[in-house]
C-alpha cells in the first residue's frame, strides 16, 4: 500500500508532519538571552545598539534601525518615505498582506503590479503602466527569497520622482549584480519571524544609506519621540511626530545578533536544499521549479514549485491535501492580497493580476529550512514523486 497515497489508505511517508520552516536555535543564543535576562536593560539598551551596528555592516548600509516585526519595518518605511493619504503605492499581489496593510495604515491607496511568469517578482514594465500622478512609492518585493529587479525599479522611481522601499523579508543575505541586499534601495525592510533566515522571535529592521530617513525611523518607532530615556541628560522630551512602540527590545536583540553571526551557514544549507531538490526534479514534467534570474543569487526563504495542471487529473488543493497526509508541510505562498475579504471590501476586483491569479492556482512551497536532515529532504522528494504520479495523466 505504500505507493496509495496516505490521503487513500496508504501508508504516509513521515509517522510526524514536517514543517515548511522552522527556526534553528543552539546553545550560544540561549546563552545569549539569558545573559541579557540577567542585565540591567530588557529594552532600550545596549544590545539593540549592538545588533543595529552589525546588521548595517552585514548587508552594506549606513543605518540599521530596529523594530518589533517586518510589518513594522514596512509601516515604519512607509512613513520614513513620506506616505500620506491619498498617495498611491504600487506593489505586487503575491505576497504578504503586510506590504498593502502598510500603505492602509497611512492612508494610501495599494496599487497591485502583475508579476513575471517565470519569476513570479513583481514586472517592473507593469508598474509603468500602473503609474499615475499620485503614485508616491514602489515596494518590490523579494519573493520567496529572490531579488526583484531593483535596477530596473530603481531607475523607474528615479525618473518619476519616487521612493524605492525594498521589501526582503525573504532575502537578508541575497546579493543583486553583486551588491547586498539592504543596501539597494532607497529603504530595505527586513522580518526575523522564526521561518526567516535569522530570528529574533518576531523582529524586523529597516536599513537606509539616508540620514534624514533614518532620524524619521528612529523617531518612529519610539511613540514620535526623538530620545530614549538613556540619551537624555534632563527629564524632558519632545513628541515631534505620531509615532508608534515600534521598538525592540535587548532580549530579542541579543538573539537576533547571536543569530547573525550564523546567517551564511544557514544560507549555505538552504542553498544545498534548494540543489538537492533541483536535480531531483529535473525532467518531472507536471512541476515547473523555481527559475532564478540571472545576477540576482537566491537565498531560499521558499522553494516554490509550480503544478503543470494540464498534466495533472487534480488541481493544487488536491495535491496540497495528499503531501499534508504524507505529514510533509507544504503550504501556498500566497493568497493575491487583493482576493482577501477586507480588500474586496476596498473595491478590488479579480482579473486585474492575471499573470499573478494563474501562479496562485499553481504555486505551493516545498519544506526548506537549515536544520533539515537529508532524510527529511529525501521524505520531501519521496513524497511528492508519489502524489504526482498518482495524479499524473
Amino acid at each position: 500500500m505504500r505507493d496509495v497515497p496516505a490521503l487513500f489508505g496508504g501508508i504516509p511517508i513521515r509517522p510526524r508532519m514536517l514543517p515548511y520552516g522552522h527556526q534553528w536555535i543552539d546553545e550560544e543564543d540561549v546563552a545569549a538571552v539569558k545573559e541579557v535576562l540577567l542585565s540591567d536593560y530588557l529594552t532600550t539598551g545596549p544590545g539593540v545598539a549592538a545588533f543595529e551596528t552589525a546588521f548595517a555592516e552585514k548587508v552594506g548600509a549606513r543605518h540599521a534601525v530596529a523594530v518589533s516585526s517586518g510589518t513594522a519595518a514596512l509601516h515604519a518605511a512607509l512613513h520614513a518615505a513620506g506616505i500620506e493619504p491619498g498617495d498611491e503605492v504600487i506593489t505586487t499581489p503575491l505576497t504578504f498582506a503586510a506590504d498593502a496593510n502598510a500603505v492602509l495604515y497611512l492612508g494610501g491607496r495599494p496599487v497591485f503590479a502583475d508579476i513575471d511568469p517565470e519569476t513570479l517578482l513583481i514586472d517592473p514594465s507593469d508598474v509603468a503602466r500602473r503609474m499615475t500622478p499620485r503614485t508616491k512609492a514602489i515596494i518590490a518585493v523579494d519573493y520567496a527569497g529572490q531579488p526583484a529587479d531593483i535596477e530596473a525599479l530603481r531607475s523607474l522611481a528615479e525618473r518619476r520622482g519616487l521612493v524605492l522601499v525594498e521589501d526582503a523579508c525573504h532575502s537578508l543575505g541575497a546579493h543583486h549584480s553583486g551588491r547586498p541586499v539592504g543596501s539597494l534601495a532607497a529603504l530595505t525592510a527586513f522580518s526575523f519571524h522564526p521561518v526567516k533566515h535569522v530570528t529574533t522571535g518576531e523582529g524586523g529592521m529597516v536599513t537606509t544609506d539616508d540620514d534624514v530617513l533614518a532620524r524619521r525611523l528612529r523617531t518612529f518607532r519610539n511613540h514620535g519621540i526623538t530620545t530614549l530615556p538613556s540619551e537624555r541628560v534632563t527629564w524632558e522630551y519632545e513628541m515631534v511626530t505620531l509615532g508608534f512602540n515600534y521598538r525592540l527590545s535587548d532580549i530579542h536583540a541579543v538573539l537576533g545578533l547571536s543569530q547573525l553571526r550564523r546567517l551564511d551557514t544557514f544560507i549555505t544549507r538552504r542553498r544545498e536544499i534548494a540543489a538537492v531538490y533541483d536535480r531531483a526534479l529535473q525532467g518531472v514534467r507536471a512541476i515547473r521549479r523555481p527559475q532564478p534570474a540571472p545576477g540576482r543569487d537566491h537565498v531560499w526563504h521558499l522553494y516554490v514549485i509550480q503544478l503543470e495542471l494540464d498534466r495533472l487529473s487534480a488541481d493544487r488543493a488536491a495535491v496540497l491535501a495528499a503531501l499534508r497526509a504524507e505529514n510533509i508541510g507544504v503550504n501556498v505562498h500566497y493568497i493575491p492580497v487583493y482576493f482577501h475579504p477586507y480588500y474586496r471590501e476596498l473595491g478590488y476586483e479579480r482579473g486585474s493580476c492575471p499573470v499573478a491569479e494563474t501562479a496562485y492556482e499553481r504555486v505551493l512551497s516545498l519544506p526548506i529550512f537549515p536544520r533539515m536532515s537529508p532524510a527529511d529532504v529525501e521524505d520531501v522528494l519521496s513524497a511528492l514523486r508519489k502524489v504526482i504520479e498518482w495524479y499524473s495523466h
